[in-house]
């Protein structure tokens, strides 16, 4: 496989694991981490990139499906959106740090997005979160062979 069908191959993993299809990008990393370790600060970053543009997706989604909640199929009362909004933007969006955890991470995207959070605040957020994740994947990994 080229570096490029790697990289390609990883961003991708890690997009779709963002968002709310099922993937496994740290399993896709730590098989590229096997079978090269030369590139290891290049598939963390590429890991990183794809996994957040994944939540930016998810960001989106949030912040389109929003404009909807005066519907009467909108799941969630305007007075209960209205007091969560004020709840997120005082506290839940330190929450964005931790959108790498399974399960949680990519619902607490997609509520940042109908929070209408500042979009360079929850780049800033995520993109910490997720490549400390990887980073740290890969330190392990690393650790792990002895390099």
């Amino acid at each position: 496989m080229t570096i490029l069908s790697t990289l390609f191959v990883l961003f991708f993993s890690a997009f779709t694991s963002a968002t709310l299809l099922p993937g496994s990008s740290e399993a896709v990393l730590l098989a590229f981490l096997v079978a090269d370790q030369s590139q290891v600060a290049l598939l963390v970053l590429v890991a990183t990139a794809g996994n957040v543009l994944g939540s930016v997706v998810n960001w989106w989604i949030g912040g389109f499906l929003s404009g909807y909640r005066d519907r009467s199929w909108f799941p969630v009362k305007q007075a209960d959106f209205e007091r969560a909004k004020l709840w997120y933007a005082r506290y839940g969006v330190w929450s964005l740090l931790m959108s790498w955890v399974p399960v949680i991470g990519d619902p607490l995207t997609v509520v940042a997005g109908a929070m209408r959070i500042n979009i360079a605040q929850f780049l800033m957020l995520v993109t910490l979160g997720k490549g400390f994740r990887y980073s740290l994947i890969a330190l392990a990994y690393m650790h792990w062979q002895g390099v």
